[in-house]
């Protein structure tokens, strides 16, 4: 009799500790353990982290970290850590946040435009993808890869269209440059390819023609028209004498891509530099901005007329007069430094 009720006990022990096992399992793999208030907390793991790191990213989304902790290692988790940009969702167990950041990779969206250098296109990425600022900048500018590409130094930023991306966050900055160029080569269809021939232009002159056209008008209906403008003084063999151009040789000459030029100075058009286009003929010898695709567009479509010259419409801004003549021309520039005087833009 003193058996059996040993058994009994030894029995219900069980039950009881099996129960409680069942239930620390039960608490530990299966119930909610986010403790953030919004619909879904974002995880960015960095190459190379061990699973301490990836503690000190998740701890305070959790409500019980060692909870955490223990399923992580009862499914190996630790062993297997992979970089990348993770979601966790509000209300999520133990056992769906470690299967989420093991597999759950999700791409990102990545966005520029109008970047004025290269120096600004790879700060900008890398606020948005792993890769520091730096090592995009040398890979952008690796010799090795712009003679592979058939770029020249000043040339290297044609190649990165503006546009949206995706990307994964932990993507490297050799990666990004590689996709990058992948893109410029795929944009450069059969037809693209033969309207630039017809202007006897390489791809890369038509991005830094594109450029100037980007930085003389914001307007998009306006565009092919400018275009058109520099291409019929290509044709005659005329100085460009684009403004933007020699904007960006004074900021080019000071070292100084932060100062606001308003106005040029008569002192500014003697800078020598390439890309001075009051200076030297044709294009400049690379991009002086990153022109929007429509600007390329303009480039490749642009308008047949006789228009020579340009100058900003000081009565409807935005826009330009255009003429056909160099008196005329004068008569519209005079109206516009006027305005300039009167308004005391100085530079």
């Amino acid at each position: 009799m003193y058996f059996k009720k040993i058994l009994w006990a030894v029995a219900l022990l069980g039950l009881l500790l099996m129960a409680g096992f069942a239930y620390f399992v039960y608490n530990s793999v299966f119930i909610s353990n986010t403790s953030f208030n919004n619909e879904e907390a974002h995880i960015y793991i960095p190459t190379g982290a061990r699973f301490k790191d990836v503690m000190n990213e998740i701890r305070p989304l959790l409500k019980n970290p060692n909870s955490f902790e223990a399923v992580a290692n009862r499914k190996g988790y630790p062993n297997n850590v992979k970089a990348g940009h993770y979601i966790i969702t509000k209300g999520m167990n133990n056992n769906d946040i470690v299967n989420n950041i093991r597999i759950n990779n999700i791409p990102l969206f990545i966005k520029f435009n109008n970047q004025e250098r290269l120096e600004n296109l790879a700060g900008n990425v890398s606020s948005q993808i792993e890769a520091d600022s730096l090592s995009l900048l040398e890979s952008m500018r690796d010799s090795n890869f712009l003679h592979d590409a058939g770029l020249k130094d000043t040339e290297a930023m044609s190649i990165y269209l503006p546009n949206t991306y995706e990307f994964y966050w932990n993507t490297s900055a050799e990666t990004f440059r590689n996709r990058m160029l992948k893109e410029y080569q795929a944009f450069w269809t059969p037809e693209r390819i033969r309207k630039a021939k017809d202007l006897d232009f390489t791809k890369e002159e038509v991005i830094s023609l594109a450029a100037v056209v980007q930085k003389e008008t914001a307007k998009n209906e306006e565009r092919p028209r400018v275009a058109g403008v520099y291409i019929n003084r290509i044709k005659k063999g005329m100085l460009l004498q684009a403004d933007p151009t020699v904007i960006y040789a004074k900021k080019l000459k000071d070292n100084d891509f932060t100062q606001v030029i308003k106005r040029v100075l008569y002192t500014d058009l003697e800078i020598d530099s390439p890309y001075n286009t009051y200076k030297y003929t044709g294009v400049p010898p690379g991009p002086i901005t990153m022109p929007d695709i429509s600007s390329i567009e303009s480039v490749l479509n642009y308008e047949k007329h006789d228009y020579l010259f340009f100058v900003a419409d000081v009565t409807n801004f935005g826009y330009h007069k255009f003429a056909k003549t160099l008196g005329q021309h004068n008569r519209y520039k005079q109206e516009y430094i006027r305005w300039v005087n009167s308004n005391g833009i100085n530079r």
